[in-house]
């Protein structure tokens, strides 16, 4: 007759006891069901759950496995497991997994506790948690520094959404960011990501620096501070700020594109992704003067953004061609996906502004990047505490795969 035992080894790690307690459960032809590891500050737990096919041995086998743990100066426990307990356990295996991403420049136990306190407030279990981001030291002031874990989380959610918004009312009181996703597919799988150009890639709008420039510049602020927050139609405020700028001189443009401020974590991501496969644009609502010259820093695949109204060297105040609103940006995201043979659901659209919320809604990874406070309520997830980079967690990456 069979039996069903957990084992629990802790202690140091050192190499070998992997290998050392499976050759000896070998030797009595046992089963692993399952099995789990891990290592906080060199101090190890593994957990295997095993089948000892003929119940009179376990006697002998916990003996050796006791006298085993003693040589390697570690603890070891045992627990009997029910069959019927087994078999609720493989039958829960089909539901659904979802995983909550928690990120910040520092994690502290009361974020923990707010995260895990409403995965069990909705009759979720936490599987796993995973630090994602790199060490860091307590001595060296870092003001770039990254915290990540993610929690694996498994159950039925009866209100998923409802679900989202507690994680997300989290951010409101603690400086951190949490992200709910499924745990699918496609998660793992993203292929192409388009970013918005204006305070997203770069840390400014710049159309605003063109006002500046054409002595414009507090009229266009207004106009352009009332348009992200929703309060303005983008195609109006669009032409009422533009039509300021009639009369720059085009020298102008070169100067400032040179001077752009590329936002924290920009060039860390894009090199990442791309070394990933990954399709890298822009969708913007600013100028392909400036998103061509990103393009060409970055070595982007593809830029879609207005075309300024050039006459003899000077800004008409007008641009060519239909202007790219967010109805239109989350048309080219579409388009740009089909011509890539890619599924919606690998897609990721990353933007700040009220114009980005409809390709936010579509992407299958809709990130609200800094965003203002209607935007970041709207969109299904954002982030305000760290770096563009910190998009590579809500993908799984850890700091010790990726290239700086």
């Amino acid at each position: 007759m069979r039996e069903l035992l957990l084992l629990t080894i802790s202690g140091n790690d050192h190499p070998g006891v992997t290998a050392a307690f499976t050759a000896a459960l070998a030797l009595h032809e046992v089963a692993v069901l399952d099995i789990g590891q891990a290592v906080i500050h060199q101090r190890l737990n593994l957990g295997l759950l095993i089948e000892i096919p003929d119940a009179a041995v376990s006697a002998a086998l916990k003996k050796e496995l006791l006298l085993l743990a003693h040589d390697h100066e570690l603890g070891v426990n045992f627990s009997g497991i029910a069959e019927d307990d087994y078999e609720h356990w493989v039958a829960s295996q089909g539901r659904p997994r979802y995983i909550v991403t928690l990120l910040g420049r520092k994690l502290s136990a009361s974020n923990i506790s707010h995260v895990a306190a409403v995965v069990a407030r909705h009759g979720l279990n936490i599987d796993a948690i995973t630090r994602l981001s790199g060490r860091f030291s307590l001595r060296t002031p870092n003001p770039h520094r990254r915290a990540c874990v993610e929690f694996s989380i498994r159950g039925e959610a009866t209100n998923p959404e409802l679900l989202r918004h507690d994680l997300l009312a989290i951010t409101r009181d603690d400086e951190v960011d949490v992200a709910f996703q499924a745990d699918d597919l496609f998660r793992r799988n993203r292929r192409l990501i388009v970013f918005d150009m204006d305070s997203t890639l770069v840390q400014c709008e710049v159309i605003d620096e063109l006002a500046k420039a054409a002595g414009s510049g507090a009229q266009v602020a207004a106009i352009t501070e009332a348009a992200m927050r929703g309060e303005i139609p983008f195609n109006e405020s669009f032409e009422r700020r533009l039509a300021t700028l009639a009369g720059l001189d085009e020298a102008v443009l070169a100067q400032i594109a040179r001077d752009l401020p590329i936002t924290e974590g920009a060039e860390r991501l894009i090199a990442n992704l791309k070394r990933l496969g990954y399709k890298v644009g822009i969708l913007s609502g600013g100028f392909t003067y400036f998103a061509d010259h990103l393009k060409q820093r970055f070595g982007l695949d593809c830029v879609s953004a207005n075309q300024l109204d050039i006459i003899d060297g000077r800004l008409t105040g007008r641009v060519r061609g239909e202007i790219v609103n967010g109805e239109k940006k989350a048309e080219l995201l579409r388009g740009m996906a089909a011509q890539l043979g890619i599924d919606m659901r690998q897609t990721i659209a990353v933007g700040d502004g009220a114009n980005d919320l409809p390709m936010l809604a579509i992407a299958g990874l809709g990130v609200a990047f800094h965003a203002k406070p209607l935007v970041r309520e709207s969109a299904r997830h954002s982030i305000s505490t760290l770096g563009l980079d910190s998009i590579l967690y809500l993908l799984g990456v850890r700091d010790r795969e990726v290239i700086e």
